[in-house]
């Protein structure tokens, strides 16, 4: 599991569109978004490095995820 915040999430159609970034990361099972706290938790086990990307290219900055 991989625990981690994004600043720039503030908003449900921000949260819509981190959910669907990350569903297109292989190895991710399922997201938890906590809207509030701008915390997201991803399921399964998908490289730190393509979850970075696929937010980063949606327009997200993710912050504590581990390195790649």
């Amino acid at each position: 599991m991989l625990r981690f915040t994004i600043p720039g999430m503030t908003c449900g159609g921000c949260a819509a569109s981190v959910r669907k970034a990350l569903g297109t990361v292989e190895g991710v099972e399922s997201v938890a978004i906590d809207l509030p706290s701008r915390s997201v938790e991803v399921a399964g086990r998908p490289a730190p490095a393509a979850v970075t990307h696929a937010l980063t290219a949606a327009g997200f900055e993710p912050q504590g995820l581990p390195a790649a």
